[in-house]
């Protein structure tokens, strides 16, 4: 190695050269750090106050609604404009030289040092690009106040594709965390006991005078050890069943043999082969769809040659089994279905053929009340099987579902069912 020679402290310009960092580069830097300290409280935040929303203690309040939905929503936005920042921040850095380290024979912490950098820049891509996918894959509120960025080409509305990429999330949001810890560490035992210029050429102003220093390359050691780290924590992630979709409220977990939550055997002249009774609201602005799991039909109907009376149908809803994206388990709280204590919905009505097409006229239970309904619907008979498609409006107030959100702003009071199923002929 050549001996050390002292250099005078260089005018500050854009780019980097291979003892100092460039303007550019220290903007990139401290953006990024001023993001991340944003984006890490916030999310901490919005997630404890959605545990407790979620929890049995939460009142229903809409206003600790809404600042879920606003703390969320700062949180992703900031998170997307801190993955567009990393991506920039790292094209920036391919196109300039690196300073070299001002300790070149201490091998070891040289290494360490760039394997945690790998680690850094890496998580800053990963960690909000997953979080990302996951906001895309989700139906629900808390929308990304950017003017793009709600959906994402190619990603589904899943929840498999949700939860997968909200586990990859959560896993590279600690990765990222213990990686700026080690990188604010290593600055510090710099600056503190090493007292020379590694922090101090990152700060803005003029830089500091430092030693002309010859490199050390370690090829591609470190990058290699950075990727030993990541499938191990990767792998981590699904031995512990992050990827998996989780529980979403008591439907997750019913008994087939609770006659308090599972719906009688069908009887009746047909038989559902197969179906969907699906729900839509909307909140925040945004709709929000979801289906119930659990319910069965009992129809008894034969084609009249008029218009006119054709039969009965009674459907008993298991409310448990209802899935509504990011809200099941607020849909299932005492102010909106209350579950528990009003485990099942019965709708039932005679079946009127029309001049065109048909209606389903009787009523609705949820929870303690029934009132009127009418769904009309379309037929299409062949012989023994039959497809029905019927769709209708009601309002959640009716039914004292959501008493406490009296602003549509925050939750409509319209509500949409649509039942689609296939039904054959019993023998």
């Amino acid at each position: 190695m050549s001996s050390p020679v002292s250099s005078p402290a260089p005018v500050v310009s854009r780019q980097n050269t291979t003892l100092h960092y460039g303007s550019v580069a220290k903007v990139f830097h401290w953006l990024t750090a001023l993001l991340m300290l944003a984006v890490f409280p916030l999310g901490y935040f919005a997630t404890d106050l959605a545990h407790y929303i979620q929890s049995a203690d939460f009142d229903g309040a809409q206003a600790t609604l809404n600042r879920a939905a606003r703390l969320f929503s700062l949180h992703k936005t900031l998170g997307l404009t801190l993955f567009l920042t990393a991506l920039l921040r790292i094209l920036w850095a391919l196109s300039q030289p690196k300073p070299v380290p001002l300790h070149p024979e201490r091998r070891l912490e040289t290494l360490l040092a760039e394997v945690v950098h790998w680690l850094l820049y890496g998580s800053l891509v990963a960690a909000p690009l997953t979080g990302w996918i996951h906001h895309a894959a989700t139906t629900g509120f808390a929308p990304i106040w950017w003017p793009f960025g709600q959906s994402l080409p190619f990603v589904a509305k899943s929840e498999g594709v949700a939860a997968a990429f909200g586990g990859l999330h959560w896993l590279f949001v600690w990765t990222l965390a213990v990686s700026l810890a080690l990188h604010i560490a290593g600055a510090l035992k710099h600056q503190i006991i090493d007292r020379d210029a590694t922090l101090r050429r990152m700060l803005p102003g003029s830089a500091p005078a430092v030693e002309q220093q010859t490199d050390v390359t370690h090829g591609v050691a470190p990058m290699m050890v950075a990727l030993a780290i990541w499938v191990m924590v990767l792998a981590g992630g699904g031995a512990l069943g992050l990827y998996a979709p989780h529980s979403h409220g008591p439907a997750d977990h019913a008994d087939a043999s609770d006659t308090s939550t599972t719906p009688p055997a069908p009887s009746g002249n047909w038989v559902v082969a197969d179906g969907t009774l699906a729900l839509t609201i909307v909140q925040m602005g945004s709709e929000v769809r979801g289906q119930f799991d659990q319910w069965q039909a009992t129809i008894d109907f034969e084609e009249p040659e008029a218009p006119g009376p054709a039969g009965t149908v009674t459907v008993t809803i298991a409310i448990p089994s209802l899935m509504l994206a990011s809200v099941t388990d607020q849909a299932m709280g005492p102010d909106y279905f209350d579950s528990s204590t009003y485990p099942t919905a019965v709708f039932s009505a005679e079946i009127l053929k029309l001049a065109d097409g048909y209606v389903a006229d009787g009523t609705l239970r949820i929870r303690d009340q029934e009132v009127p309904l009418r769904l009309p619907f379309s037929l299409d008979l062949q012989g023994d099987a039959a497809v029905m498609t019927g769709s209708v409006e009601v309002n959640r107030l009716d039914f004292n579902v959501g008493r406490g959100v009296m602003d549509e702003g925050s939750l409509a009071f319209a509500v949409g069912i649509a039942v689609d199923l296939t039904a054959n002929r019993a023998r």
